[in-house]
């Protein structure tokens, strides 16, 4: 398979925004996509009744790589907020695939970003080294190596994002509670 262009990781993400878009839509929540460039939205989202909205980011993969994780940055650590939800949509090897998507709360987003960082700060490299601090981060499915020894390896271990995939009706529960 040919290595990703910058046009292909646009297009990868739109895909991603309108995958969201539409399915936000289907449970009868008007969505929009955000202005290009807004810094912590990619899609803003409001009931019927435009009581309130409530921002998306969309992050969005291909199944390629080691980790099954996606991009993320050290400001995400410290964006928590109750009406701001990540979507994690995996869009598989090729087209035919099932499109899976996690829909998960800022908070917990935050949450294991750090301290996934925290605990990936504390092995060594790959030569003995200390790490270098950095202000990319990873949000992956499974944690079990990076976490391993810690309180949180069971948390966020294999299969902990189970919880959050196309839980669609919990987002459109959660921020119409919001409303």
């Amino acid at each position: 398979m040919p290595e990703e262009t910058k046009l292909d990781k646009r297009i990868i993400g739109a895909a991603g925004e309108h995958y969201v878009m539409c399915q936000l839509l289907r449970h009868g929540l008007i969505a929009a996509l955000a202005p290009q460039g807004a810094p912590n939205a990619d899609i803003l989202v409001t009931d019927i009744e435009s009581k309130k909205l409530c921002s998306v980011q969309v992050k969005t993969r291909r199944d390629i790589g080691s980790d099954k994780g996606w991009h993320m940055k050290k400001k995400h650590e410290d964006m928590v907020a109750p009406d701001l939800f990540y979507c994690f949509v995996d869009l598989g090897k090729s087209p035919g695939d099932e499109i899976k998507c996690y829909i998960v709360p800022s908070d917990v987003v935050a949450r294991v970003l750090t301290v996934s960082h925290k605990a990936w700060r504390s092995t060594p490299g790959k030569k003995g080294q200390e790490r270098n601090d950095t202000i990319m981060r990873r949000m992956k499915p499974d944690y079990t190596s990076t976490l391993a020894g810690t309180k949180y390896a069971k948390e966020f271990g294999s299969g902990w994002m189970e919880q959050y995939r196309n839980r669609w009706d919990s987002l459109s529960d959660q921020a119409r509670a919001l409303f």
